[in-house]
């Protein structure tokens, strides 16, 4: 199963209202925020919609890990362990988690009354290396980037 991160990588002036919808329904609010989502039609069209506000790829193993691990929260800000993934998910650890979602056992947004769906990141490390008004295939920074989005997230963690 494909699993797509997605970052809001411009900001929430003159955001025009269907843009503004399908970034509030993939919980892209503020900038430099990510979600992580299987796959699917629904998602692939909102994505569309919003590909000149946002970047979005397919995260592999050890970026989800350390996206869990560095920028996942529980409702109350507290950082996620191990022990709470036994409670919340009945799975053993966090390296467990990672693979349930790759696999798709597992959906994140459907867990929100336990942590939280958004990761908030930090502005980019070093900077972007294109222009943040441009798609990722002219030298830009927004839309599909494939499996490149997990070097940006090393750099936003």
């Amino acid at each position: 199963m494909v699993l797509y991160a997605i970052v809001r990588v411009r900001g929430t002036v003159d955001v025009p209202p269907d843009v503004e919808r399908a970034l509030r329904l993939l919980r892209l609010v503020k900038p430099f925020h990510a979600v992580i989502y299987p796959k699917s039609p629904s998602i692939d069209g909102m994505l569309e919609v919003a590909k000149d506000w946002i970047t979005w790829g397919e995260i592999d193993r050890a970026t989800l890990r350390l996206l869990i691990s560095k920028r996942g929260r529980l409702l109350g800000n507290k950082p996620i362990t191990d022990d709470d993934v036994k409670k919340i998910f009945g799975l053993g650890s966090i390296d467990e988690l990672v693979d349930s979602l790759l696999e798709g056992k597992i959906l994140w947004h459907h867990y929100e009354d336990y942590v939280k769906p958004v990761f908030r990141l930090h502005p980019p490390r070093g900077g972007f290396k294109g222009s943040t008004k441009k798609p990722y295939g002219s030298g830009g920074e927004l839309g599909y980037r494939g499996r490149e989005i997990n070097r940006l997230l090393l750099k936003l963690v």
